[in-house]
């Protein structure tokens, strides 16, 4: 503080010696500091809004991972960027990451691929683990149980996604039932969790699927914690490597922030 007055020659602070308080002049100061800061505040929102007029964002997800999260993300977004309009695209993982490879995204929501060459010139930030779960109706003999051995599961019939789209969920399915003889057997394929989940909620069989599952379904299905418990899922985003534009990293930073709020 010396160092300040010495710099603009005037005392700002009265000292005695069992207090300190402003000067006449370092109230002045004070009050103009205040009104720079907030000046410099609003203009650079005002660059923001600037930047991001007529922008669109293209934005790929899969509904049921991103319930919990999108809402949150977007909420911030508009906060942050309300110039930037958000055009969001439902997709598989597969979709998603290739849509970001081959730029008809510029960002996206995916799980972590098993191997890491899918992710080869991609920038990838994790957001949020999830374990699997078995889903069952909650007229099933499983239903008032909080939990369920693999071998129990696996001898029942499953429900599960179209195998060609959804190649990622019959890895997840083949790496949690690893070690586990006879494997699930698919009665059913679905092209979507709004035709998965009323084939579960009236018995046509269970599902294997991730915690998150449950904000799209709601009272419709129960999950039920598989044991042993596998490794669990991580979800990110991702985008091409490099420099993202100021709409793609300000919405990069708002992914990270809504999901640190929501652990």
């Amino acid at each position: 503080m010396r160092d300040l007055e010495d710099e603009i020659g005037v005392p700002l602070l009265e000292r005695t010696a069992k207090s300190v308080s402003l000067t006449e002049a370092g109230r002045v100061f004070v009050d103009e500091a205040r009104a720079v800061l907030e000046r410099a505040d609003q203009a650079i929102k005002k660059a923001q809004g600037i930047a991001g007029a007529g922008t669109e964002l293209h934005v790929g997800h899969s509904p049921t991972p991103m319930a919990p999260l999108l809402p949150l993300i977007l909420r911030a977004y508009r906060r942050a960027m309300p110039q930037v309009r958000v055009r969001l695209y439902d997709g598989t993982n597969h979709e998603n990451l290739r849509g970001v490879r081959e730029g008809q995204l510029h960002l996206g929501f995916v799980w972590l691929p098993p191997r890491k060459s899918a992710l080869r010139q991609l920038r990838f930030e994790a957001l949020r683990q999830e374990h699997s779960c078995l889903a069952v109706s909650p007229k099933h003999r499983f239903a008032r149980r909080d939990s369920v051995s693999l071998a129990e599961a696996a001898r029942e019939p499953f429900v599960g996604y179209n195998r060609e789209e959804y190649r990622d969920y019959y890895r997840r399915l083949n790496s949690v039932f690893a070690k586990i003889k006879p494997k699930p057997r698919i009665v059913e394929e679905h092209d979507g969790f709004s035709s998965l989940i009323p084939a579960i909620e009236s018995g046509r069989g269970v599902a294997l699927v991730s915690e998150s599952f449950v904000h799209s379904a709601g009272a419709r299905v129960k999950l039920l914690r598989l044991t042993p418990e596998s490794k669990p899922a991580t979800l990110g985003i991702i985008a091409p490597a490099g420099p993202l534009s100021a709409a793609a990293e300000i919405f990069w930073q708002c992914a990270k922030e809504a999901a640190s709020g929501a652990r």
